[in-house]
């Protein structure tokens, strides 16, 4: 298998993305998606910076993918899409349709990323035709979904013309909205948050009445309040999952990509921390829970 560093989810300062990614070029890690996919208002790293960060760490031999965002809501935000795009060296992540659109006008490979609604192979049959080379599934599906839509692929004579990818680890995409959770944390409106989610470096953890971790909070972005982590998992993604994507939260992250490694023939059983982390999608149970 491939191993993924996902998109950063989180809005951290130029110098710390910066010295983030060049910890990143040091890692065993085949894939890097870079760009910024959620607030299009966090603008310390513009289309250059990014593609600078691109054209370093593809020079260590690691494929490099531009992630465009998952919510289009102005023109400013189509045009840097359209950026990404017109890149003329990588290939991209749609999160969003209209950026499948647009990648298959200009004829670039694109990969469908887990913001985008796609649940059966007639629909990857589709994004095969306009250019689609990867696919990674939406987080909330499960193995056994993985597996029949690969059995359906399979019977289309299809499965072999484009790579599966599962977001493995990190706190999982749940949903995107208008609204932007964060400012209203601190009782801002979303056109006067002066990018206060730069304060939370891995988002904010909202608990229930019953003090459980449900979701966190990461500006228009909703994600789960356990870190969701497959280690265990490996082995049953044999001869099913071509690529493991890990999502960034800090420096610590990055040394997983060989724990995860060395664990694909579950020959160690990782305890998850109860209340913290979970595996529950993946073995069609309830997100928050660990099989």
């Amino acid at each position: 298998m491939k191993y993924s560093l996902g998109p950063l989810l989180y809005f951290w300062s130029k110098p710390d993305v910066e010295n983030f990614y060049q910890q990143v070029k040091e890692t065993n890690t085949d894939i890097v998606y870079l760009g910024e996919t959620v607030c299009s208002k966090r603008r310390e790293m513009r289309p250059a910076h990014w593609l600078d960060i691109a054209r370093d760490i593809s020079a260590t031999g690691k494929q490099v993918v531009l992630s465009t965002m998952a919510l289009l809501e102005a023109p400013s935000e189509v045009n840097v899409m359209k950026k990404y795009i017109d890149n003329g060296d990588f290939i991209i992540e749609a999160n969003d349709v209209s950026a499948i659109q647009m990648a298959h006008e200009k004829g670039i490979p694109f990969v469908v990323g887990p913001a985008v609604n796609c649940y059966n192979a007639q629909t990857l049959n589709l994004f095969l035709k306009k250019g689609m080379v990867r696919w990674c599934m939406p987080v909330e599906l499960s193995r056994d979904w993985l597996q029949n839509v690969v059995n359906e692929c399979e019977k289309m004579g299809i499965r072999d013309q484009f790579e599966t990818e599962v977001f493995s680890y990190g706190y999982l995409p749940l949903a995107y909205s208008a609204r932007c959770f964060t400012a209203r944390a601190e009782d801002r409106a979303k056109d006067d948050c002066e990018t206060c989610c730069i304060k939370y470096p891995t988002g904010i953890t909202v608990n229930s009445q019953e003090s459980q971790k449900v979701f966190t909070l990461n500006g228009i972005q909703t994600q789960s309040g356990y870190c969701y982590n497959l280690i265990n998992d490996l082995k049953s993604m044999d001869n099913l999952v071509d690529v493991v994507r890990l999502s960034p939260l800090g420096n610590e992250t990055l040394p997983l990509i060989d724990t995860f490694r060395s664990n694909e023939q579950g020959a160690t059983q990782h305890k998850l921390a109860g209340g913290h982390q979970c595996n529950g999608y993946w073995h069609n149970l309830a997100g928050l829970d660990i099989a």
